[in-house]
Parts: structure tokens; C-alpha cells; sequence
């Protein structure tokens, strides 16, 4: 075995709910005995969508009965055009699993996931997950992320007791569910650079096991991007363990630090506006690879810059009072549930001057050694643009419907709906977040280099 083969039985044994976990072609094989080892039930239901069920819904239930194990009707869920992540969904699903036997098993891509995992937790139910594309990565992480209300939020619900994750199952899902699967992998490098910052900064402590867990093997899971667009079973092996092991990271690690960071700002404030391009919606991990990149770009302005000129007192003090962080979310988000939930995030990470000015003395301190780690960490950015596109996955905010000045102002917006700490906030305090975007689409700025979409 190599590293990568190791990976998943040592995140396994960091874990809090998932106890086993099948990865390759043909495993459904293994499903009854998995579900008997991790949930034992005297009948399973199988819940899944009209193409699910197609796609790997009958081969489960065959399995099952095949190995004498009862099912219960199938839960079929239907809504057009698609199944949307709603929390509403959700509730209703778990009136039909509360009070019942029949131990749930979610057969799906990502929204039928976290519906049955946020309706199994309601109902007090443990659930296991059957995979059906390599579309994003919280297959295997505790909590759902679902609209409430119009606002996308993660809810706290268990991961699943089993995953199994048929390769020649997601091998047939359509080729750019892979490609969004991708671009979900791709955020974990600004995931983890972020995470790097704020540890440095005090802000928020690393966690070694949990980030070990995504960023030791991320380069070798994103080095094939041609290959997994051309169906190669062991480039889309690779992915899809890169996305199971950051779902496990983060079932580890108790939230989604280790794997989301500002690449999934944008991708949250995309989503929750409902970009769609030719009525289509733009999928979440198409959303966080413009993310990835948004934050790429960002932080090579950031390390050419001289921390030696700041003065830490005077920026803290320049800091907007809450007053004035109020008046800014009032005017960057229009829409009321978003700006009421923009405002108590945005004043949950503000920060006294006291506080502003330790963090850039900090800074200032471990600044060589804090960028030459990040160096070390992050690609260039114009380099997993190319990983984007040799994948088949959108490499431009306008290749998703985001035009330049939008996706300009969307950097600052992005800093306002998370109080998760990142290098949006680090250019924030350093009163260099407007002169970096600024930099960043001018006509020599990385937006604002011709380029493919």
C-alpha cells in the first residue's frame, strides 16, 4: 500500500461516528456486511431520487435482499427540475424515518446526502451513505449544509455510520460532477492556508491530526485533472479518497476547518444568491474552484507585500466600529435574510483594537517565516486555473455568470458572511483588502489577464 492507501484507515481511527468505509470498484459486494458491522438493523430503507435510485438504488436494494437483509419501501424524493438542499426537505424526511425500525441508508450525490443526514439526525437515527458521483466532499462529514430560509448553513448532525463507494457506480455519473468534485478538492488549498494564518495569528488554533489528514496528500490527489476527466479509474480513485478523507478530517476536528475556508465564502454567497448560468445553477464545487482561485490570486498579492511598513496600533485603530460594520452589511447584501445572518456573523469575529493590534504584531514578528510556509503550501494561481480547465471545470468567475465588477465586490462581501477567520481578514486589519482587489483586476492583475474560461 502507499501513503494514499493508508490514508483512509488513519482518519477512520480519528473519527467520532464512521466506522467503516469500502473505496473501489465493486464494493456494493461489501455493503451488507458493512451495514450489519456498523448498523445493524432488522430493515434498511433506501432513500434516493429518481436518477439515483436508477443509478445504484436497485443494485443496493438487490444486494440487500440478496443477503436476506429486509427493506422497507424505498423513500423516492421528487421535486423539479431537482432535488434542492432544503431544511424544510429535510424535516419532512425525518417525520417518515421517526418512530420507525428501518435504519436509513442515503443513496446519492451531495443533496440527497445531506438531507438524510440532518433528517436521520432528527429522527435519532444513524444512517450509512452509498455515493453515486465524485461530486463534493461531505460525503463523510458530520453536518448538513442546507438553505434555511434562503440562507445556506451547516446544520450539526452525525456523519454516517458507513460509507461505501462504488467506483464503477460514480464511474458512470456524468463527467462534470467529477469536475465539481474537483474543484471542492481544490479549495482545501486556501482551506489550509487560512488555517495556517489564523493559527499563526492566534486567532484560531491548528489542529495537527485533521490538517495532516487533507493537506500531506491534496497535491497527490489533484495531480491528475486530464486523467479524471478521461474516466482513468485511478485518477478518479484518487479524488474521490481526497474527498472522503477531508469529510473524515472534518468529522475529526468537530466542524469543516480543515477543509473549507475563504474559497467557500464565495462559493456560500454564490450559492445562496442562486447563480445559476442559463438557468441552470452553478453546482457548489464549480463555485468553490473560482473560490480557490479568487483566494490564490489574493495571497500572492499578499506575499509580495512588505509587512515591515505596517503600523499595528494605527490600522487597529482604524477598524470600523460595529456601528460601521452594520451600515456595511446593510449596504453590501440587499436581501434580508442574508443581511440579517451577514450581520451576526460579521459581528461575532470583530475584534477590539487591543486584540487587532496583538494579531499584527504577530504578524509582523513571524511574517518571514509565516510566508514561506504559505509559499510552500499554495500553487500558483494561475496554474490550478490550468488544473481547472484540464478537468473540465469552470476556471473564471464569468465562466459561472460572475461579472468583473460584481466578483470584485464580491471579495469584500465574501469577508462578511463567515466569522471563520481568514486572509480576507487579514487584508481587512491591514486596510489592504480594496488596494488588493484593485490590484487584482486591474489590466496587469490576474483578472485581468486575457485567458480561457
Amino acid at each position: 500500500m502507499d501513503t494514499l492507501d493508508h490514508q483512509l484507515p488513519v482518519a477512520l481511527r480519528r473519527t467520532v461516528t464512521t466506522r467503516q468505509m469500502r473505496v473501489g470498484a465493486g464494493v456494493l459486494a461489501a455493503l451488507p456486511s458493512a451495514l450489519q458491522q456498523a448498523l445493524p438493523a432488522d430493515t434498511y430503507v433506501i432513500i434516493a431520487d429518481a436518477n439515483t435510485w436508477a443509478a445504484a438504488g436497485e443494485q443496493v436494494a438487490a444486494r440487500l435482499a440478496g443477503a436476506g437483509l429486509a427493506t422497507a419501501s424505498p423513500l423516492i424524493l421528487q421535486e423539479a427540475p431537482k432535488v434542492q438542499p432544503r431544511v424544510e426537505t429535510a424535516r419532512t424526511l425525518a417525520e417518515s424515518l421517526r418512530g420507525g425500525t428501518a435504519a436509513p441508508v442515503a443513496v446519492g450525490a451531495g443533496v440527497i446526502n445531506d438531507l438524510v443526514k440532518y433528517a436521520a439526525s432528527l429522527a435519532e437515527q444513524p444512517y450509512a451513505c452509498v455515493p453515486t458521483a465524485a461530486s463534493m466532499d461531505g460525503y463523510a462529514a458530520s453536518g448538513a449544509a442546507l438553505r434555511d430560509g434562503g440562507f445556506k448553513r451547516t446544520f450539526a448532525c452525525p456523519a454516517p455510520a458507513a460509507v461505501i463507494a462504488d467506483l464503477d457506480v460514480i464511474a458512470t455519473a456524468p463527467v462534470d460532477m467529477a469536475a465539481w468534485g474537483y474543484g471542492d478538492l481544490a479549495g482545501k488549498l486556501v482551506a489550509g492556508a487560512d488555517w495556517v494564518v489564523a493559527d499563526a495569528l492566534g486567532a484560531e488554533a491548528l489542529n495537527a491530526g485533521p490538517f495532516a489528514l487533507v493537506q500531506d496528500n491534496l497535491a497527490a490527489w489533484l495531480k491528475q485533472p486530464d486523467a479524471i476527466r478521461r474516466g482513468d479509474r485511478g485518477a478518479l480513485e484518487g479524488l474521490v479518497r481526497g474527498l472522503l478523507t477531508a469529510g473524515l478530517a472534518m468529522q475529526a476536528h468537530g466542524n469543516s476547518r480543515p477543509a473549507s475556508g475563504s474559497d467557500h465564502q464565495f462559493a456560500h454567497l454564490w450559492e445562496m444568491e442562486e447563480l445559476a448560468v442559463d438557468g441552470v445553477p452553478v453546482s457548489h464545487g464549480a463555485c468553490v474552484g473560482v473560490g480557490c482561485l479568487s483566494m490564490l490570486a489574493a495571497y500572492e498579492w499578499l506575499l509580495r507585500q512588505d509587512m515591515a511598513v505596517i503600523t499595528p496600533a494605527t490600522l487597529a485603530a482604524r477598524l470600523p466600529s460595529p456601528e460601521a460594520l452594520r451600515d456595511e452589511v446593510a449596504t453590501a447584501f440587499h436581501i434580508p435574510f442574508m443581511a440579517a445572518n451577514a450581520e451576526t456573523e460579521t459581528l461575532a469575529k470583530a475584534s477590539d483594537a487591543a486584540a487587532a493590534e496583538r494579531r499584527l504584531k504577530t504578524l509582523q514578528a513571524c511574517w518571514p517565516t509565516l510566508a514561506a510556509r504559505l509559499r510552500r503550501m499554495l500553487p500558483q494561481a494561475a496554474d490550478v486555473r490550468q488544473w481547472l480547465q484540464a478537468v473540465g471545470a469552470p476556471a473564471s468567475a464569468t465562466a459561472i455568470g460572475v461579472a468583473p465588477q460584481k466578483h470584485a465586490a464580491d471579495y469584500r462581501r465574501a469577508r462578511l458572511i463567515r466569522r471563520r477567520y481568514t486572509a480576507l481578514d487579514l487584508l481587512h486589519e491591514l486596510g489592504w483588502l480594496d488596494a488588493a482587489v484593485n490590484s487584482l483586476f486591474d489590466s496587469s492583475g490576474f483578472w485581468g489577464q486575457p485567458h480561457t474560461a
